[in-house]
């Protein structure tokens, strides 16, 4: 399998460049058009994506997701989510390398086998950088307006939230 996974991606880029020249196509002049295409995408993006990495970073500086998290501590207790969990929630949307070193942190306070542990890792792997992904790929096309997008992914990844201790127990209970 590994030699088979070894020559898979060259024998791709032969395959293009030999589709490409019976074609009679300038391969090379094509392949630096597209990487000019790559390299303006990347600039249209930077703007936005500098500002949300920047707003997050100020948020956990500051320490108001601390403060929100404690301010919310009750509420999350009242709709059956872990109390710990709620760093996580707030930064998800938001970052994946802040909801990373949260849950890393939540595994290391309560164990990766505990409730809270096993709740912190279902929520972590189904939710999205919500925020995130629209930054980069409406900001990669141009879309100013994301209508019904934000909303929606939001939505989703609160249901992610809101059953992920539900089906932990259940989970538990199987066995």
């Amino acid at each position: 399998m590994e030699t088979v996974a070894a020559f898979f991606l060259p024998s791709v880029v032969v395959l293009i460049i030999g589709y490409g020249v019976v074609k009679k196509c300038r391969v090379f002049d094509v392949f630096l058009e597209g990487a000019k295409g790559g390299f303006r995408t990347a600039l249209n993006v930077a703007p936005s994506l500098l500002a949300l990495l920047l707003a997050v970073d100020m948020l956990r500086a500051s320490g108001a997701i601390d403060l929100v998290s404690r301010l919310l501590a009750p509420a999350a207790s009242f709709l059956g989510l872990p109390p710990e969990t709620v760093p996580l929630t707030l930064l998800s949307p938001l970052s994946g390398s802040g909801s990373v070193g949260v849950l890393k942190t939540i595994l290391e306070q309560n164990g990766p086998d505990s409730f809270v542990g096993l709740c912190a890792s279902v929520m972590g792997g189904s939710t999205e950088t919500t925020f995130y992904a629209v930054t980069v790929y409406y900001g990669a096309i141009g879309v100013k307006k994301t209508r019904h997008t934000l909303p929606c992914a939001v939505c989703a990844d609160w249901v992610s939230f809101l059953l992920s201790p539900r089906f932990v127990t259940w989970l538990l209970r199987r066995q």
